[in-house]
């Protein structure tokens, strides 16, 4: 989960991720629905995933980065029900794609979520950001006394 929430990438995507992908302090990704290339800068609190996970006891002969407990690729079906569990534990009612509209609108920057996302069009990337907080506005700036 901190994993799609950090990178916004869809479910297929992380899953496919392998040990391969990183290299030169980026995570290199050919996203499933495009075909897109995209590389995303290991630092922050994506660092901090990504050595949590590599820390894992692993498989070093299986490239796949994201592993069960018995070295062979973390699968759809397994990572759902982990997540269905954890969000069972938790109190939380949401779905797993819900983790990249979370990421859109965390980013606080429509250009970088376009980007993260892989959006070709701005307004698909406005749909995700604007559903979850509601649009900006200012306050009033000067409250006059009441006659």
């Amino acid at each position: 989960m901190d994993l799609a929430l950090c990178t916004g990438q869809r479910p297929a995507d992380v899953l496919k991720i392998t040990v391969a992908d990183i290299a030169d302090g980026k995570l290199s990704i050919k996203k499933n629905k495009t075909g897109k290339k995209l590389r995303i800068a290991i630092e922050g609190e994506l660092a901090d995933v990504i050595s949590r996970i590599l820390a894992k006891p692993r498989d070093k002969v299986n490239n796949a980065f994201l592993q069960d407990p018995d070295g062979q690729r973390l699968t759809y079906f397994a990572m759902c029900s982990r997540f269905d569990k954890a969000r069972e534990v938790s109190g939380v009612n949401f779905q797993f794609r819900d983790l990249r509209a979370k990421a859109a609108t965390d980013t606080e920057d429509l250009a970088h979520a376009q980007s993260l996302l892989g959006h070709k069009n701005r307004t698909t990337t406005e749909i995700y950001t604007r559903e979850r907080k509601g649009d900006l506005v200012k306050p009033l700036s000067r409250v006059r006394p009441l006659k």
